[in-house]
């Protein structure tokens, strides 16, 4: 089946409300084996409805909308919804019960334009929406599968995945499979080059594989479609397996993995303790390591030593190094750690300095040069990085590159 998204509403428009719904709602679709066509964020007007059900229906089976179903004058999807199938509004009792009793439980008044929200298309299928007051609407024309639903992210995820998902997964023939492999510090091309036998070889089987790149990491989405659910995963497993035998320096995890995550699974499973030593990334790394829940048992803290003077005071970094190599240098990063393993009293320091741009950079070392150590007492690692001209790109990537360097000392 073919599938089109149309959100409405102007604060979608206008750039007021990110559209969160259109991408969870394709994710899913996607999972069933039906093929988002086309998502669309349109003005809350009657025309631009009535359009855009018009246009969508010449070549989608399922249009999925949502929004424009509150109890105010301007949410007019409803009443255009009634127009479009030809239908008229009535009163659904069971719906006006779940409205007042949601308002008794709210210890609120109910007004009567939330009275008015249990008016509903005689010529729908009422879904009912136990999270809030706008029911969902399921209608079908000429062979197309139209779903109305409340615009408000949560609302629309109970009746998706209550209601609407499991009845387009008994129309669908099939289902998708999807497993992602994360990669890190290779390009897309020099890792298509790297794995171009092996993607000839999978197509072949009939699976299909997109790259998804992203500032330092390459995601490989390998994809499988059939109606037999294990014989398409154990196919999609086989060929990642292959791959992580084709190319295991640059695999670091898989599907929502997080470097940030793995490395302290590592930490944890070794029971060792991290501390951060940080100038250009600017305390980015350690809110990176700080956002996964429980990191508290490994992560211990962070300095953020800009200046050289910090440097030397607080991690005992020696002017002669800096007055030699400067602060942006290998030289310094391994001072750097070495100071942070003292104050800390942790087992790995990581060390960061660099010039994050766009200001700054000399012919020696341009905007983008980076200086990353990691280490312990007994080994410290050290490398120097040549990012790009983005500020923010150059501070994204410093502090992951330096998470994945600290991955790959914790699996030796």
């Amino acid at each position: 089946m073919r599938a089109k998204i149309v959100n409405i509403g102007d604060e979608l428009l206008i750039g007021q409300t990110i559209n969160t719904n259109a991408a969870w709602m394709g994710e899913q679709l996607d999972l069933l084996g039906i093929k988002v066509v086309s998502s669309i964020a349109i003005a809350d007007t009657r025309e631009a409805i009535l359009e855009e059900l018009e246009s969508a229906s010449k070549d989608a089976q399922v249009i999925l909308i949502t929004g424009g179903l509150g109890p105010t004058k301007d949410d007019i999807t409803k009443h255009t919804l009634c127009e479009y199938f030809d239908s008229e509004l009535i009163l659904n009792e069971e719906v006006l019960e779940g409205i007042e009793e949601y308002f008794k439980s709210k210890g609120r008044e109910m007004l009567q334009v939330n009275r008015d929200q249990a008016l509903l298309p005689e010529k729908c299928e009422v879904l009912i929406n136990t999270r809030g007051t706008a029911s969902g609407m399921w209608f079908q024309k000429d062979g197309v599968i139209y779903v109305s639903m409340p615009g408000v992210p949560y609302e629309m995820r109970y009746l998706m995945i209550h209601e609407i998902l499991p009845r387009l997964k008994a129309k669908s023939d099939g289902g998708i499979y999807h497993y992602t492999v994360k990669t890190i510090g290779v390009g897309e091309s020099y890792l298509a080059e790297e794995i171009k036998e092996w993607e000839n070889e999978l197509r072949a089987e009939g699976l299909k594989l997109a790259y998804l790149p992203s500032p330092g990491i390459v995601k490989l989405r390998i994809s499988g479609f059939g109606s037999s659910e294990k014989d398409v995963k154990d196919k999609v497993h086989s060929y990642a397996d292959k791959l992580e035998e084709l190319i295991p320096q640059y695999i670091f995890g898989y599907n929502k993995d997080q470097l940030s995550e793995i490395v302290g699974i590592k930490l944890l499973a070794k029971e060792k303790t991290l501390g951060i030593c940080e100038s250009c990334t600017g305390g980015y790394l350690s809110h990176l390591l700080t956002s996964v829940s429980g990191s508290s048992a490994y992560y211990e803290g962070s300095m953020v030593t800009y200046s050289n003077e910090l440097k030397m005071r607080i991690l005992g970094v020696k002017k002669e190094t800096l007055e030699e190599y400067g602060a942006v240098s290998e030289p310094v990063v391994e001072e750097m750690v070495k100071g942070g393993l003292k104050a800390f009293g942790t087992d790995y320091t990581i060390a960061i300095s660099g010039i994050a741009g766009p200001t700054g950079g000399t012919p020696d070392k341009p905007v983008g040069t980076v200086c990353i150590a990691v280490g312990s007492n007994d080994e410290i690692r050290t490398f120097t990085f040549l990012f790009g001209k983005s500020r923010e790109r150059n501070i994204h990537m410093s502090a992951i590159y330096a998470l994945n360097e600290l991955r790959k000392m914790l699996d030796d």
